[in-house]
């Protein structure tokens, strides 16, 4: 009996020890403009349109970076989910758009709704011989998301967002087991 609890314990303490490496290796190589285009991933969206707080810290993180590099087009990347009134993508624009940012430098991917769709999804909106993207989204989502543009063909940089301390807790835990499914399934 102890034998199956010390294997159960030793895999879920090896599980948790990786896990913590790639979300540290998520946030490297920091974005420097060298990239053309930025694709900034999509959270829920509130009803009334209203970014939740995770897709707040994303808006903002973008919004501060194409400030900082007016060259960069930025791709806002997602769909509606089932509990929303609107794609997410529209609501990034939105938001763009009020704070300063160019219409011509937004290009919004609204059918999305993963990780891997929000990548794949927007490979198809940018120019082919793109291979290097800039990618923007929460801290801990970061690690993944490079893992899937890899994927797709694309070396990356990042953007890391903040991640709201009210959710932290959840999320990270859930990307834990989104990152071994990833390298286990691949998406």
């Amino acid at each position: 009996m102890l034998i199956p609890l010390v294997i159960i314990a030793t895999g879920g303490f090896s599980a948790w020890i990786v896990t913590t490496k790639w979300l540290e290796e998520g946030l490297e190589p920091k974005a420097n403009g060298s990239n053309e285009y930025a694709i900034v991933l999509g959270a829920k969206v509130n009803k009334g349109n209203v970014p939740s707080l995770s897709l707040q810290y994303r808006l903002e993180a973008a919004l501060a970076y194409a400030v900082e590099n007016p060259h960069v087009k930025l791709v806002v990347s997602g769909g509606q989910g089932p509990d929303e009134d609107i794609e997410e993508a529209l609501v990034m624009k939105n938001f763009l758009l009020d704070n300063g940012i160019a219409e011509e430098r937004i290009i919004v991917e609204s059918r999305s709704t993963s990780t891997y769709e929000n990548l794949l999804f927007s490979q198809e909106l940018l120019p082919d011989g793109v291979d290097s993207v800039t990618i923007i989204t929460s801290d801990y989502h970061l690690h993944r998301a490079k893992k899937l543009a890899l994927k797709l063909g694309w070396d990356t940089d990042v953007v890391a967002a903040e991640t709201p301390e009210v959710v932290a807790g959840k999320v990270r835990l859930r990307e834990r087991a989104a990152l071994l499914k990833t390298y286990i399934v691949g998406k």
